[in-house]
């Protein structure tokens, strides 16, 4: 008989709850898998009986180790090496568990040493939700009915820096690489944020990685959203203005092929700057602040339920509440 009987009447009478409710797992929660053979000989003698299972049978079925999330589902981490046809069977068990328990999403997370077991994943109805540098994540909807699981991330966030001194000359590079190398262009320095890095903190850090220039954020003054922009996501860009801490400029070798102090009206009257219609608005936006015509967002430290996070937002126009 086969790993196979994972799906048959005698394995359904494995999974029932003990009297405590709970169905034990290994002590470290993540060794001791039994084999495929021997979780065989279990399903064997499960289905040979025509007698429901004792408590302290039950407490010996090993299943995925999992933890339940907010949202009704499960989320298991694999962190030990398996062969497939073991990983099937333990699979198979863990999702007759989890739909008599009436879980709805399964989610997997597989580092990049087990990757392997991806494809016995996906044959069970998994399907890729997404990936990064150390680990695949795939998921399983367990009601007959339309799944709600959230989408993976659907956004980037990009910046533009508008840094401008007391001369009223602004901060501007040429790059080596991308879609403005080679054109001559002098543009705002601009980049993309890290994984846990806020907006402000980013602007800062790509200012000093491509010019070597020390600032100080002041606010955002607007953003831009569009879609399909990198690799079918969709792109926030925000225009943010910072304050010259230091003036000396050491422009990145890598991605920077020159960087300079440059006076505002000679930036703004770039063919290039007036030939298309987001830099216009840049220009009279960033044109607006610098002459105090214009508020933009302020950055607040607050907390939400379980998250600390950044309000940005018009501190001019809206009275303190401190």
């Amino acid at each position: 008989m086969s790993c196979v009987l994972a799906k048959s009447y005698g394995f359904v009478k494995l999974l029932m709850k003990p009297a405590n409710g709970h169905l034990r797992f290994p002590a470290d929660r993540f060794s001791a898998f039994h084999s495929c053979s021997t979780t065989r000989n279990r399903f064997m003698s499960a289905s040979s009986s025509t007698n429901p299972m004792s408590a302290e049978e039950a407490n010996s079925v090993t299943l995925l180790p999992a933890v339940e999330d907010k949202y009704g589902g499960v989320v298991a981490e694999m962190t030990h090496p398996m062969d497939p046809s073991s990983f099937s069977v333990l699979l198979r068990s863990s999702l007759s568990n989890w739909t008599i328990q009436g879980k709805k999403g399964v989610w997997i997370k597989l580092p990049r040493q087990l990757i392997g077991l991806a494809e016995t994943a996906v044959k069970e109805g998994f399907w890729f939700h997404h990936a990064e540098k150390d680990y695949l994540m795939l998921v399983y909807w367990i009601p007959k009915e339309e799944h709600t699981l959230p989408p993976n991330a659907s956004h980037r966030v990009g910046i533009a820096a508008f840094v401008i001194n007391h001369k009223k000359e602004v901060l501007v590079v040429q790059e080596k690489i991308g879609r403005f190398q080679g054109l001559g262009f002098w543009k705002f320095p601009t980049g993309v944020v890290n994984e846990g890095e806020d907006i402000h903190d980013g602007s800062v850090r790509e200012v000093k990685e491509e010019t070597g220039v020390d600032t100080e954020f002041v606010q955002i003054l607007a953003f831009r959203q569009t879609h399909k922009a990198f690799f079918e996501k969709s792109d926030l860009f925000f225009v943010c203005m910072l304050k010259p801490l230091s003036l000396e400029i050491n422009a990145q070798e890598s991605e920077i092929e020159a960087a300079q102090w440059m006076p505002w009206e000679e930036y703004t009257k770039q063919p290039f700057v007036q030939s298309h219609e987001l830099l216009r608005y840049m220009t009279d936006i960033c044109s607006a602040k610098a002459n105090g015509d214009y508020q933009g967002f302020t950055p607040l430290r607050v907390s939400a339920p379980d998250l600390q996070g950044n309000l940005y937002f018009n501190s001019r126009d809206l009275p303190s509440r401190h």
